[in-house]
């Protein structure tokens, strides 16, 4: 079945706003958008027998995505349902964030009341390198369900919160220099174990060519999915999620980067607005957040919701997160109002919270934009998104309604 949503004003977040436009849809994807029939030279086209939705005086814009948060593995609302780190040892990229997300967590109550649609689930930074960061929709009972994309990066942390966690394991790190030692280590052995399969295989098609009764067996060395992990990172198959507030924090993640060649994503990015063209110059992107929250360590001190707007004056690519639980999932789009407050132009806020982090988590291809072909991820306001008094009347995932505001919320 057919839906045309007309005459709402839509933010594609691919091009200029469409004035009285419609968004046509089908079995879940969206088929077409643009002004409404007759309305210009760029029609839409006939809609056939689609289901006609009127959303005069609305506005349409892409479901929100968040880069960063902890929804479904930080339990909402206590500590007897954290799966948020595994803190058996300082290197666990072997660990996957999927097996520990709970669907019925409150917190995707939340993100669908408040727009966000996409979630880039990563686990917290106890660890020099963590595990593997899954992407999924907001809607579902069963988290194989709702995955777009597993793994979508590998997350590492430098700063306090690794050294803490090395104090009270009674292990390492202890230090800023023991985590970069502990990361650079991890990779050198992953380049290792590369070799020691490259050596493997060589002898293996050696003892093909003989002859079959002069072949010796060979034993494979042992599998090890950390380390598995690594090297597609380094192939570039995935990137680092690197987090980091300090700027001797984001330019050691900087360094290991560049000493191993892969990809990298420095989250938080705290004080990033220091050294802005350090990072613009590399084409790093940045996930800034969490914009709210009290000055709980240190490394936050020089915490400010300017940090987006800088940053995108110079040229990068930011996304606007919210690291839930620090900040609720729902107030996603307050946060990028608050940063449009300080600085950020009003006219590429969108692209902070759609096709920005799209492209970071490796989905823009499926979401982040209103483009044909893409899935039917959409929102629907009665005002301004921008104006914090406008709220999320309606949130589509994949074409279903799956949030609708029927007056003042209260939690269940």
């Amino acid at each position: 079945m057919r839906h045309a949503f007309t005459n709402a004003t839509i933010w594609t977040a691919a091009g200029p706003p469409i004035e009285s436009g419609t968004l046509l849809i089908e079995d879940g994807k969206i088929v077409a958008v643009g002004p409404n029939v007759g309305s210009g030279d760029a029609e839409i086209g006939d809609i056939g027998d689609a289901e006609i939705v009127d959303c005069a005086g609305m506005y349409l814009i892409p479901g929100l995505i968040d880069a960063h948060a902890h929804t479904g593995v930080a339990g909402e609302g206590g500590q007897d349902d954290f799966d948020g780190n595994e803190v058996s040892a300082a290197i666990t990229p072997y660990v996957r964030t999927i097996d520990s997300i709970y669907p019925e967590d409150v917190g995707f109550d939340d993100a669908r009341r408040g727009g966000v649609t996409t979630i880039g689930v990563t686990h917290g930074s106890a660890n020099p390198i963590g595990g593997q960061i899954t992407v999924v929709k907001s809607h579902g009972t069963v988290v194989d369900d709702m995955v777009l994309r597993a793994p979508a990066g590998v997350k590492m942390a430098l700063g306090e919160n690794p050294k803490r966690v090395g104090e009270r394991m009674n292990r390492a790190p202890r230090s800023r220099m023991g985590s970069a030692y502990l990361a650079r280590k991890a990779f050198i052995d992953a380049i290792e174990y590369r070799k020691d399969w490259d050596h493997h295989r060589a002898l293996a098609a050696a003892e093909a060519a003989k002859p079959e009764e002069e072949r010796k067996s060979l034993r494979e060395p042992k599998m090890d999915l950390g380390k598995e992990v690594l090297l597609e990172v380094l192939d570039g198959e995935i990137p680092v999620r690197n987090h980091a507030h300090r700027i001797d924090d984001i330019r050691t993640a900087i360094r290991l980067s560049e000493e191993f060649g892969y990809r990298l994503v420095i989250d938080h990015a705290t004080e990033a607005w220091r050294i802005p063209g350090e990072i613009a110059s590399r084409g790093i992107p940045v996930a800034v957040g969490p914009l709210y929250s009290s000055k709980y360590k240190r490394e936050v001190n020089r915490r400010t919701p300017a940090t987006a707007g800088v940053m995108m004056a110079a040229g990068v690519m930011v996304s606007i997160i919210t690291d839930s639980p620090v900040n609720e999932i729902h107030t996603l789009r307050d946060l990028v109002i608050t940063a449009i407050r300080e600085g950020m132009p009003e006219d590429r806020a969108l692209e902070t919270v759609t096709i920005n982090p799209a492209t970071i988590l490796g989905v823009d291809d499926r979401v982040g934009s209103l483009e044909p072909g893409k899935d039917a991820d959409f929102l629907l306001f009665a005002g301004d998104p921008w104006d914090g008094r406008s709220k999320v009347q309606r949130t589509y995932i994949d074409g279903t309604l799956v949030f609708e505001a029927d007056g003042p919320y209260f939690p269940a």
